[in-house]
C-alpha cells in the first residue's frame, strides 16, 4: 500500500512540474522568440523486497528547438535568427542568450535590446554603429555595414543546453556551459527586417494542460484511497486489541 503512494506523490511532483512549463509556453505564446519549454521524464525503479515499484522522477528541463514562424517587419533593426544559435545581450546580471532581435540604436550609436541592454558581437563586446549614418545592412553571418563600410558583426552564438540552463523569464536564457561563436556560417544565419514568433502552440499547449489537469487529479483520488485504506487497516486493527 505505501508503494502506491510514494508513486502517486511522485507522480504529482513531476505533474506539477510539466502544469509549470506548460503554463509558461501558454503565457509567451506571443512572446517574440520564445521557445518552449519541455520536460524529460525517466522511470526510476525501486526494489521493495516483495516487487520492484515504478516511479517517475523529477524531470529536466529542454527547450523545444523548432523555429517560429517568421514576422514581416520592415524595420532594419528587427532581425531573426533562422537555424540553431542566439544573440547575446549583456545584462546587469551577466551575459544571457535570446532569440528575440528587436533591436534599437541609442543616441550615442550602441545597438541595444528592447529592454535597452547591449547586443554583443562574436567577442562579447558592445556593438558601435554610427547614429548619424543610415540604416546598417546585415548579412546572414551578421556582418554590419554602413555606407558600405563594415563595422562589426551582430554575434552568433551556440550553446549546449543538454548540461542544463536557467531561464531569465522570458528575456533570454543563460546555459550551464558558456556559449561560443558559431562556426557554421551555414547551420544558421539572420535575416534582416524580420522578427521570430514564439514556437509555441496554444492550441497543442492547452490540449496538455486539460491532460495533465485530470491525470493530476487522478493521482490525487489514488492518494485518497491509500489513505483511505489505511485508516480502514488502522480502525479494524485497534478494534481487534
Amino acid at each position: 500500500m505505501q508503494g502506491s503512494l510514494y508513486v502517486a506523490i511522485s507522480s504529482q511532483i513531476a505533474l506539477e512540474r510539466r502544469l509549470t512549463t506548460l503554463a509558461d509556453n501558454v503565457a509567451n505564446a506571443n512572446t517574440t522568440g520564445f521557445r518552449a519549454t519541455e520536460v524529460k521524464f525517466n522511470e526510476v525503479l525501486a526494489d521493495t523486497g516483495v516487487a520492484d515499484v515504478s516511479f517517475v522522477d523529477q524531470g529536466q528541463d529542454f527547450l523545444k528547438t523548432s523555429n517560429g514562424g517568421l514576422n514581416a517587419t520592415g524595420n532594419q533593426l528587427d532581425f531573426a535568427i533562422r537555424g540553431e544559435a542566439w544573440f547575446m545581450i549583456e545584462t546587469p546580471t551577466g551575459n544571457m542568450l535570446t532569440r528575440d532581435g528587436r533591436f534599437s540604436l541609442t543616441e550615442t550609436g550602441q545597438l541595444v535590446n528592447i529592454n535597452g541592454y547591449p547586443v554583443l558581437d562574436p567577442g562579447e563586446a558592445p556593438i558601435q554603429l554610427d547614429p548619424g549614418g543610415p540604416p546598417p545592412k546585415v548579412g546572414r553571418d551578421g556582418g554590419l555595414e554602413q555606407d558600405g563600410v563594415r563595422l562589426g558583426a551582430i554575434g552568433l552564438f551556440e550553446a549546449d543546453l543538454s548540461q542544463g540552463f536557467q531561464r531569465k523569464a522570458a528575456l533570454g536564457i543563460v546555459p550551464t556551459v558558456p556559449p561560443e561563436p558559431l562556426l557554421d556560417a551555414n547551420s544558421a544565419g539572420l535575416l534582416q527586417g524580420y522578427l521570430e514568433e514564439s514556437n509555441v502552440n496554444p492550441v497543442s499547449e492547452m490540449s496538455h494542460l486539460i491532460m495533465l489537469s485530470r491525470a493530476f487529479e487522478s493521482a490525487s483520488a489514488m492518494m485518497k484511497a491509500t489513505e483511505d485504506i489505511f485508516k480502514e487497516a488502522i480502525q479494524t486493527l485497534g478494534s481487534g486489541r
